[in-house]
């Protein structure tokens, strides 16, 4: 079983009434639309809520488009061999209100000569649009214009050099799209670490998974029928790496899914996944007695401005590409093909990537790589190397690259570490420990879980429990999804779910094993957040009972349940009972857990909050400012908890009459809250609402 961690917020019991973060507890489908549609302005707006298999989609306005023409057809078959989702407009307006409508996706746009002309400055404001191509039967009328206009890549008579554009524009846009994560001491970074480990364990039966893929990529439409024949029928003719290159569906559906966490991609593409990191490993292994013991690869690409400060901040730290990650032994082609273009766009810096290898490091790690330009779908080319995904390097030093046009090219000097950092093995390791029973999909479903991806673990969930067969596996997966409604603040859901396992694992185990604890425990969670604090206390008393029975003194589930209970008692008021078992469980912690653990913040928390309702504010403000201080150095600079801490240090500042310095904490709790936290939910209502009374008495 395992531990379970959230905040919910409640009045602070003191004579203002602002409210405070109540004390952390431990506790263990769209529709698929057709494949290419035509918007008029007659039609129903479409909405991007298609199961969208790429990282971008394609849009063709032109008021005079005739989709029932043979080229027109002939087109949209050269141009789905590219581009998977296509949607023709023959109305701007709504165009531009159906790209404003995606958020994780890139568009490219065909559009005619006279539209184009007129809506140049609409187009250019739209940050989701990436290319533009316009497509007429007068080029050097339109050329004067439109090379005026960045986003326009040229002006075309005929469909096949837009292809060959459009082809290099995708393949910049994937480049540039790879997920990256920064910090590694950051828990967000090491579960995406440990999500590499959970896919490759994954054992399934490759046929039936091809088959499975197969029926999944008919439902999507966007998807061409002969490619996918082609995967079905001639997979095994191939290697996974000539796969992964080749010009099918394979490569962008991978790169989307592992960019967005797209359970339903991963699922259907677990197979892959191992079978490429399998294959890439094999090569090294071939190729390891022929490599250079040091040598240098490089990357070009975007990056955003926002990844791009983040990345500055972290010089010296650890980055990690969370994708297979492509490399060229060539620097010109990175530079030139993939960086330098990058600087043109508005919003995004220029990257050159030179990553130093040490191939020792290599065979003491789970990071592969291989020299890959003979065995590709192209032969000889971009001298490539590909490493297996979430590399991990460290992040030496970043300089400007000299360019007269631009001061938006840099470089990136990494170094490549595996996952050989001790700082990072330790806090890996005991992550790891809170799952260290699950196998699978369950471990990835609670991977996701931990990352907050609500929705797609209990998708995930729900598969496993509709296929569970045994007792045990009903009840753990029950127990999980009661978990999930649980975080989401859906209590009865949670309830409903809890007791399912409870009920069946109290049929299979006896009266005090140690699995029937984490029911009790996060029952009573559930009763405690709906106000039904006898309850709580009972469930909470069942599992300290069992956990003494079954555990040495100091387990961390001990902590856990003086921790629950503690919460129970301050919530009735009983602070001194609060204190003692917040403390015992503080005492437990320091012993079993690292030094910046999230766990010892939330313990540090929930002392203050006693502290600060028994009006011993100087105490209160000392175990906050220690709860923040771990929170900073382990959590990313969005988390809830850290938004929990500023609004508590507010708290006590605002009952201290120190206005000005509770309103900037509040403001910085109201900032988080606002990007982590759903709209109009209640934690961010309560912040707004200490806002304004505090705005009152200043």
């Amino acid at each position: 079983m395992d531990k379970k961690q959230h905040f919910k917020s409640t009045a602070s019991g003191s004579s203002s009434s602002s409210t405070t973060n109540k004390p952390k507890k431990t506790s263990s489908s769209s529709s698929t639309a057709a494949s290419v549609s035509t918007m008029g302005r007659s039609a129903a707006l479409p909405q991007p809520t298609r199961r969208i298999i790429q990282n971008f989609l394609l849009v063709w306005l032109d008021a005079n488009v005739d989709e029932s023409k043979e080229d027109f057809q002939n087109s949209l078959k050269h141009l789905r061999r590219i581009v998977a989702s296509i949607t023709t407009f023959t109305d701007a307006q709504q165009c531009f209100d159906y790209l404003s409508g995606i958020t994780k996706e890139k568009a490219f746009m065909i559009i005619s000569g006279s539209l184009g002309q007129k809506i140049a400055p609409e187009m250019e404001a739209i940050p989701q649009l990436e290319s533009v191509y316009v497509f007429c039967s007068n080029p050097s009328y339109y050329e004067q214009w439109a090379n005026k206009v960045p986003k326009i890549k040229g002006v075309y008579t005929k469909i096949e050099p837009i292809c060959k554009a459009l082809e290099i524009d995708r393949q910049r846009c994937d480049q540039a799209m790879i997920s990256v994560s920064f910090n590694g001491l950051d828990p967000l970074f090491m579960y995406t670490q440990l999500l590499k480990e959970a896919l490759l364990e994954i054992e399934d039966d490759d046929r039936k998974s091809l088959k499975d893929l197969a029926r999944y990529c008919r439902e999507q439409d966007d998807i061409l029928e002969d490619q996918i024949k082609q995967v079905e029928n001639e997979y095994r003719n191939h290697t996974p790496i000539w796969w992964y290159t080749a010009q099918t569906f394979i490569y962008p559906m991978l790169n989307r899914g592992l960019r967005v966490m797209n359970v339903d991609i991963i699922m259907k593409l677990g197979f892959f996944i191992r079978h490429l990191h399998n294959h890439i490993t094999e090569l090294y292994r071939e190729q390891e007695n022929n490599m250079p013991k040091h040598f240098q690869v490089f990357r070009g690409q975007g990056l955003s401005l926002e990844d791009f400060e983040k990345m500055k901040k972290t010089t010296g730290g650890l980055m990690s590409f969370n994708n297979f990650l492509s490399t060229s032994r060539n620097r010109n082609i990175s530079l030139e093909r993939f960086a330098r273009p990058a600087t043109k766009k508005p919003n995004s810096v220029g990257i050159l990537f030179i990553m130093n290898i040490d191939t020792t490091i290599c065979k003491n790690s789970l990071t592969p790589f291989a020299e890959v330009s003979q065995v590709g779908y192209y032969k000889n080319q971009e001298e490539e190397i590909l490493f297996a995904t979430h590399t991990i390097f460290r992040i030496d030093h970043i300089k400007r690259i000299e360019d007269k046009n631009t001061d938006r090219l840099w470089q990136v000097n990494l170094t490549l570490v595996g996952n050989q950092d001790d700082d990072f093995n330790k806090l890996t390791a005991h992550l790891r420990e809170e799952f260290n029973k699950r196998t699978g999909w369950e471990r990835l479903g609670f991977i996701l879980f931990k990352l907050g991806e609500y929705p797609k673990s209990e998708q995930l969930y729900q598969i496993l429990l509709a296929k569970a067969t045994s007792d045990r596996d009903k009840a753990a997966y029950n127990h999980q999804l009661g978990w999930i409604y649980d975080d989401m603040g859906d209590y009865s859901q949670a309830l409903s779910y809890y007791e399912k396992s409870l009920n069946t694992y109290k049929k299979i185990l006896p009266p005090n094993d140690i699995g029937l604890a984490w029911p009790y425990n996060n029952i009573g969670n559930v009763y405690d957040n709906m106000g039904e604090y006898s309850k709580a206390l009972s469930s909470h008393e069942r599992a300290l009972e069992i956990r003494k029975i079954a555990l040495p003194p100091n387990h961390l589930d001990l902590a856990t349940s003086y921790n629950n209970i503690g919460l129970v008692y301050y919530n009735m008021g009983e602070y001194s009972k609060a204190l003692a078992s917040y403390e015992r469980s503080l005492e437990i912690r320091k012993i079993a857990l690292p030094p910046n653990h999230p766990d010892l913040a939330a313990s540090y928390n929930n002392i203050g909050l006693v502290y600060y309702n028994m009006g011993e504010y100087s105490k209160a403000l000392s175990s906050h400012e220690r709860s923040l201080e771990i929170r900073k150095i382990g959590l990313p600079p969005n988390h809830p908890d850290l938004a929990s801490s500023y609004n508590n240090i507010g708290l006590v500042y605002d009952n201290m009459g120190e206005y000005s310095k509770a309103l900037s904490y509040y403001e910085k709790a109201l900032q988080i809250k606002k990007i982590a936290l759903p709209p109009a939910h209640p934690s961010t209502a309560r912040t707004e609402r200490n806002i304004e009374l505090l705005k009152k008495k200043m």
